[in-house]
């Protein structure tokens, strides 16, 4: 058995977004894939895979998209996705070329049956196939201990016995977090449907939020990208991510002004105009549908809960 183990640090290029299908590279005598990334900005595009990612976020911020949702990302954190799960993750900020490094991932990639079809069936891992089937969703590990991301950094080349039995406890571990620990990436991934046709057109839509979620955006300059009408477009938005378009941009802009709530002073009505609402009331509105809180309250638990648990570090979605 042999772990195939890759640096990658080389800048790309190109930073467009495009929904895409990556087969998880994996030689003939190797069962799973280690990858380390370390860039200026993640340049990876929309795309998804045959089998199990899992995600160590070194260091680097920004959002992260999940089949038809969109939140915050911070260092520290563990991502796993399971098979056709739409994903890809933006830095907000991007530095200039030749400058520092500050996207660093580690990722461990593998299918459901890289130890053979029936292993993870076995009564021993059962937690662990349910945490695979989870994945499915999406998943999100967030105030988790030190010693869980220093699992990722134990892989090494060479170390195959070594580096199967570290990933078989990282799974183990993460299997057994609480949901405090854990947050769904989306809510039914079946109701998503993306297809390598719509690479061009989601790849405009992407882009044109999160790049102008701050200011004004609408539907018919949306439309525009996509080469369609208004009406058309909004329905063709909808069937593929089970959303309409303004929902998305809303949700785009709540995820940045939970950023700003637990990483700044600033006040809720400066917060409300950054995120690129122009209404306090509408803005509370919205706050609450997705957070199930207002902005104030979101604020202020989030401070209890950095206060009382000082050993983790805690995130806003």
């Amino acid at each position: 058995m042999k772990v195939a183990y890759r640096h990658i640090s080389t800048p790309e290029k190109s930073t467009a977004m495009k929904v895409a299908y990556r087969h998880i590279s994996t030689p003939e005598d190797a069962s799973f894939v280690i990858k380390e990334f370390c860039q200026p900005r993640f340049t990876n595009t929309f795309h998804f895979h045959h089998g199990y990612e899992l995600i160590l976020i070194v260091k680097s911020s920004g959002k992260v998209y999940a089949g038809n949702k969109v939140m915050n990302f911070s260092e520290g954190e563990i991502y796993m996705f399971g098979p056709g799960l739409v994903h890809c993750f933006c830095n907000d900020n991007t530095p200039a070329d030749g400058g520092e490094a500050l996207a660093h991932a580690i990722i461990v990639q593998f299918t459901e049956d890289f130890l053979g079809k029936e292993f993870f069936d076995k009564l021993e891992l059962k937690k662990i196939k349910e945490l695979m089937q989870l994945s499915e969703h999406g998943l999100q590990f967030r105030k988790i201990p030190a010693s869980f991301s220093n699992l990722f950094f134990q892989f090494q080349a060479n170390q195959q016995m070594k580096n199967l039995i570290i990933l078989l406890h990282l799974l183990d571990e993460l299997s057994h977090q609480g949901r405090e620990h854990v947050a769904l990436l989306t809510e039914d991934p079946k109701k998503i449907h993306y297809k390598d046709v719509d690479s061009k057109k989601l790849t405009a839509i992407f882009k044109y939020v999160l790049e102008n979620y701050h200011q004004q955006v609408d539907s018919k300059s949306a439309a525009s990208l996509a080469c369609m009408s208004e009406a058309a477009f909004c329905r063709y938005f909808k069937r593929r991510t089970n959303k309409t378009f303004s929902q998305f941009v809303n949700e785009t802009r709540i995820s940045h002004a939970t950023k700003l709530l637990i990483g700044t002073d600033h006040g809720i009505a400066d917060i409300c105009y950054a995120c690129g609402f122009d209404n306090i009331s509408y803005f509370n509105r919205q706050f609450k549908i997705y957070q199930g809180q207002s902005p104030r309250e979101y604020r202020k638990a989030f401070e209890e809960s950095n206060a009382s648990a000082p050993s983790f570090r805690s995130t806003g979605e």
